[in-house]
């Protein structure tokens, strides 16, 4: 089983549409679930941190893998 709740494919898109897609799909979450989010943009990694810090949710970890970014953040 995943330790994530949702899953968004965010490769291929450049600031601000990674941000942009998350938040939307972090609304749809319920408090508590986990967002994954696979991106490609080095600059996510950056405003995945500044993302969570302005909107209250917790940033759990964040990986790299041959140019792809991984984050899972928990809906505050």
């Amino acid at each position: 089983m995943p330790d994530f709740d949702l899953e968004l494919d965010a490769r291929g898109l450049n600031c601000p549409l990674p941000i942009l897609r998350a938040k939307k799909s972090i609304n749809s979450l319920d408090s508590g679930q986990v967002l994954r989010i696979i991106a490609t943009d080095p600059g996510s990694v950056k405003d995945f941190e500044a993302f969570c810090k302005q909107t209250g949710n917790e940033l759990l970890d964040t990986a790299q893998n041959s140019g792809e970014y991984f984050f899972n953040i928990r809906k505050g």
